[in-house]
């Protein structure tokens, strides 16, 4: 059978394929150490568990409305008044299988063929593919390691066309961890309501945010900018329910019913007794992700200063989430072995076959020097791990 349109052009999650090969590699007896995963190493918590347990014995498992159970819809509406002082109704929110499962609804129900996407580079690998999926464009604007990754609104405005349908926001970032303060969404919500650009802004990195920081939506900068944005989040990286697939988008409401639609006639709803979990996990107090956000901070620390020693590499460092996203360019055509490093994928795998690390390349996020590496793993294998690449660095010739 022949593969036809956009199936045809649709790319391997290199973040997934990665984290993959590491784990084939560790099954077959191998020592690899992983920092390429993008999920918390805590286990979720007790008391979430319990709540999707005792949904599962009491008879929890038919089918609930297609975009969600109206309390968990509910518990998102608290959710959003109270840490970020937005007030939705619950006719404003629909309930998918994961953030990724929303930023594709959204895209599939949003883009014609040819309607421009602003995304911000570095950029997480899938807004492209997922906007590609729509028959959207994807228009890409550089930032740079020296502004914090963070987009200048006259870079925004320089990629304005006639076809501009939607900037994608991600603060915290994936892979930078750059974080967007209020003056600076401030300055690009100006942009977008003189050129009336739509927002998917996508916060599922909102609770990990260091160094005193606060977080902020677009969506809070006016109740204008409110209505031209679509606030995406999720209950994946804060509660360490990667594997639950529970998110959600806020936002038009027209915008939401054709989610729900679509969402009718793909997936359906998202597991039943799964969705009481996530009610128990928004509706709790918030000490479980206060405790590790404080260990993910002493790891970010380590790491960063561990990387800015290391021979040829600078690291920002990052103000959420838990990636670094370390610059390796200056080591690119050096040979490591028998392999000569032309690029971030030559790079990481050379360094995965001869030290056993592993680590994303940056060319899949727009930024060929970097490499993504993941602190939501252990210290012990974090301080292995910077060893191992201390000396792969000192190999090369």
């Amino acid at each position: 059978m022949e593969l036809r349109g956009r199936a045809a052009s649709i790319a391997d999650s290199p973040t997934l394929a990665i984290t993959a090969k590491a784990k084939a590699m560790k099954a077959d007896g191998e020592d690899v150490l992983s920092l390429s995963a993008g999920e918390p190493d805590f286990d979720t918590p007790d008391f979430i568990k319990q709540a999707a347990i005792d949904a599962l014995q009491s008879g929890e498992t038919k089918y609930s409305p297609a975009s969600g159970l109206p309390a968990l819809k509910d518990a998102i509406v608290r959710k959003l008044e109270r840490d970020n002082g937005l007030s939705y109704d619950t006719k404003q929110i629909a309930i998918s299988c994961g953030a990724k499962h929303t930023l594709y609804n959204l895209f599939q129900v949003l883009l014609g063929e040819g309607d421009e996407v602003i995304v911000p580079a570095p950029y997480w690998v899938s807004y492209p593919e997922q906007i590609g999926c729509a028959g959207g464009k994807t228009v890409v604007v550089q930032t740079s390691e020296a502004d914090g990754f963070v987009m200048k609104p006259d870079a925004l405005k320089e990629k304005l066309t006639d076809r501009t349908r939607f900037l994608v926001l991600n603060s915290p970032s994936n892979p930078t961890g750059g974080v967007y303060d209020q003056g600076d969404l401030e300055a690009i919500a100006q942009v977008c309501l003189e050129n009336n650009i739509g927002v998917i802004s996508d916060e599922i990195y909102e609770h990990l945010i260091y160094e005193g920081r606060t977080h902020h939506s677009i969506a809070q900068v006016s109740p204008e900018m409110k209505d031209l944005t679509l606030v995406v989040n999720g209950h994946s990286k804060a509660y360490s329910m990667t594997g639950w697939r529970i998110g959600y988008v806020a936002g038009n409401a027209d915008v939401v019913a054709a989610v729900g639609r679509l969402q009718s006639q793909s997936t359906s709803n998202p597991v039943t007794f799964v969705q009481y979990g996530g009610i128990a996990a928004l509706d709790h107090d918030h000490q479980c992700v206060t405790d590790m956000r404080a260990e993910f901070d002493k790891r970010r620390n380590y790491i960063v200063e561990r990387l800015n020693a290391l021979p040829g590499v600078t690291c920002a460092t990052p103000l959420g989430a838990f990636y670094v996203f370390p610059n390796f360019g200056s080591h690119y055509g050096k040979t490591f072995g028998d392999v000569e490093v032309k690029d971030s994928f030559d790079f990481c795998d050379a360094l995965l076959n001869q030290k056993k690390v592993a680590i994303v390349p940056g060319k899949p996020f727009d930024a060929d020097p970097h490499g993504r590496l993941s602190y939501a793993t252990s210290m012990d294998v974090i301080e292995q791990a910077l060893d191992r690449i201390e000396g792969f660095l000192g190999s090369a010739q």
